[in-house]
């Protein structure tokens, strides 16, 4: 690895790089890139599987507030439910050993558990306009004035299903601003280095990092990203997976995968559970 400046550019690893030095990365920065996290088939069949809905889904927002709209993109697609839509989503790219690893790293010690908040497949199209700045943990206010000193309050996995260009779009991150103190301010455009990865890459960073999608300038290339997100157990995600996947997948699925989704009960640190029926397991009253 390179020797970098903190705050000039986004610090690149190997997939085999030790947890320790990723989350070390990820914590001085606000983000890292682990090259090579998914491999080319793995990359084709998760094409594949998506291409239907995605081939069905048009570009923009059907949100009624204008600027959530802006925000989504106009010529952007944005698939969800994506555990229903991809077995190689379910039982590979968030079963992937690095998720966890990072996860539980970042996640145990200070909140105890950990579940999905959203998982998207993100496409921006040509002639693009920049997304705005922000921060992830923009989605549960309180977290904006505690600052740098609040906990983690989520963690995002970008992986590139295309190239990653300055001119396709790659996602621009200003790295060191999950430090600064006052989380109101965004930065500007100026303040940002993109993300340029290849096919496979991913881009991990903490929701105390400003960062938005690039500009797509190109007239025909489309930049492709599937993207999910973790929060602590205590805080309610995006996408509500219980009222999304049928049970009778979810069955299918790894207890682990079972508690991100929803299906089995949270337990924060210093809470006896939540997400129970009758003070017990959700997954024992699914019959899991």
């Amino acid at each position: 690895m390179a020797a970098q400046k903190q705050g000039q550019t986004l610090v690149s690893v190997a997939a085999d790089t030790s947890v320790e030095e990723i989350r070390k990365i990820l914590t001085r920065d606000g983000g890292v890139i682990v090259k090579n996290f998914l491999t080319k088939e793995q990359i084709n069949r998760f094409n594949a599987e998506i291409a239907p809905p995605m081939q069905a889904l048009s570009p923009g927002s059907t949100h009624e507030n204008e600027l959530v709209a802006a925000f989504h993109g106009s010529n952007t697609k944005r698939l969800t439910n994506l555990v229903t839509h991809s077995p190689t989503f379910r039982s590979e790219i968030i079963e992937h050993p690095l998720v966890h690893e990072v996860c539980d790293l970042t996640f145990l010690q200070e909140s105890g558990t950990y579940w999905m908040t959203t998982a998207q497949v993100i496409e921006i199209g040509p002639n693009s306009q920049a997304q705005p700045l922000h921060r992830d943990l923009e989605n549960w206010f309180p977290f904006i004035g505690m600052g740098p000193a609040g906990p983690e309050v989520t963690l995002n996995f970008l992986i590139a299903l295309t190239d990653f260009t300055e001119e396709n779009g790659a996602t621009r991150v200003i790295p060191g601003s999950n430090h600064w103190s006052d989380f109101e301010d965004r930065g500007t455009p100026e303040q940002t280095v993109p993300a340029d990865m290849n096919a496979g890459d991913a881009l991990l960073f903490s929701g105390k990092t400003a960062h938005g999608g690039g500009a797509n300038r190109t007239g025909d290339e489309y930049r492709r990203a599937v993207a999910f997100a973790v929060n602590p157990g205590f805080l309610t995600g995006e996408e509500a997976y219980p009222f999304l996947v049928d049970l009778e997948l979810a069955k299918t699925l790894s207890p682990r995968v079972q508690r991100m989704l929803g299906f089995r009960s949270q337990y924060p640190t210093g809470s006896p559970g939540l997400w129970q029926v009758d003070y017990a397991d959700l997954g024992d009253h699914l019959k899991l």
